[in-house]
């Protein structure tokens, strides 16, 4: 179940839904309409597991009109004992690395997708988030430090991100960044309308 951990460059950080010439001018939100309808014509689920976004990330994804043929849900785990007992975190991997690690944030991925089915289906895509948003450091990881993870059936993944600014602009920032590593994940091609 261990995910792998990459520092996002600087041009990755930019949504991939966005063209140079468009940079200016395209939103978040945007890219997440466009997700949302593309998960949806591909009748793919997709269910969420937050920490440090605190169920904004989840928001985010419903947000858009089509939403509910999409997202089955979102749990929010804020508390490090939940991301055991609710989605199934290691237990022995909270202990040794807290709940601040690419693994934790894969294993929450993968997790949510389970602990999420419906009908016995688990959901197509599950994106996690953890990290720190700050003020102060947390458990030896400073503020910005933050991991998403996203789970398909054809593997696993966590992205390292570190971000700075304020506590409010870190959780932004991070329902940013996942959102576009389920657009990563899933092969999104704005060109192809698809």
């Amino acid at each position: 179940m261990a995910g792998l951990a990459r520092n996002a460059p600087e041009d990755e950080r930019r949504s991939p839904l966005m063209t140079d010439e468009m940079a200016g001018e395209q939103s978040p939100a945007d890219d997440t309409a466009l997700l949302i309808a593309s998960l949806a014509a591909r009748g793919l689920t997709l269910a969420v597991a937050e920490s440090l976004t605190g169920g904004e990330l989840t928001a985010e994804f419903t947000r858009p009109a089509g939403a509910s043929a999409v997202v089955l849900g979102g749990v929010v785990v804020y508390a490090t004992e939940l991301k055991h007992a609710l989605i199934g975190v290691d237990a022995a991997l909270l202990a040794e690395h807290g709940p601040v690690h690419p693994d934790v944030a894969a294993q929450l991925a993968e997790g949510v997708r389970r602990a999420l089915a419906v009908g016995g289906r688990p959901a197509d895509i599950g994106v996690s988030t953890t990290g720190v948003a700050g003020p102060d450091a947390q458990g030896g990881r400073s503020p910005g430090t933050v991991f998403v993870g996203v789970s398909t059936a054809d593997g696993t993944r966590a992205v390292h991100l570190s971000l700075s600014g304020s506590r409010s602009e870190i959780r932004r920032e991070s329902v940013h960044h996942a959102v576009s590593a389920v657009i990563d994940a899933i092969g999104f091609d704005r060109r192809a309308g698809e």
